[in-house]
């Protein structure tokens, strides 16, 4: 029937893809929920409202697996070099936010990010300062404000 994705798999894979969508990532887990869908017989529309996507991303999806299997939707590091100025500034936060505790919590990312480039630390942006901080789950981020 014409509109039907031709991926297919065998009983190894589709146990594969099952423990891929329990993922604690929710893009790998959508992945594999969109594969073994798409081998249950819905068509990429469905899937694609079913997980909130577009149905060119269930394509693409399909496309991934089948020339990759389920290695292809695993979740990769993204090309290049890691970031240095997000871990730096990170680190001089962690020392600041540790060693002063008589500031009554009122640190707010703009105090913050101040303090660091008057230690020599790198400029970096309130948004960015943020999510490193979130990422590291310092002791005393969730004392900043914005």
């Amino acid at each position: 029937m014409p509109g039907r994705s031709k991926v297919t798999t065998d009983e190894e894979g589709r146990s594969a893809l099952r423990a891929l969508a329990r993922s604690a990532r929710r893009s790998e887990a959508d992945r594999a929920r969109a594969i073994l869908l798409t081998l249950a017989g819905q068509r990429a529309a469905e899937i694609a409202a079913g997980l909130g996507v577009h149905v060119s991303t269930v394509r693409e999806w399909r496309g991934l697996f089948a020339r990759g299997g389920v290695a292809a939707l695993q979740h990769r590091r993204p090309p290049g070099r890691p970031n240095r100025v997000g871990t730096a500034a990170t680190a001089l936060a962690e020392v600041i936010l540790a060693k002063d505790v008589h500031h009554d919590r009122g640190w707010t990312l703009p105090r913050l990010r101040a303090e660091i480039r008057r230690r020599g630390g790198p400029t970096i942006g309130n948004a960015w300062l943020s999510l490193q901080l979130r990422r590291k789950a310092s002791p005393g981020a969730g004392h900043v404000t914005r």
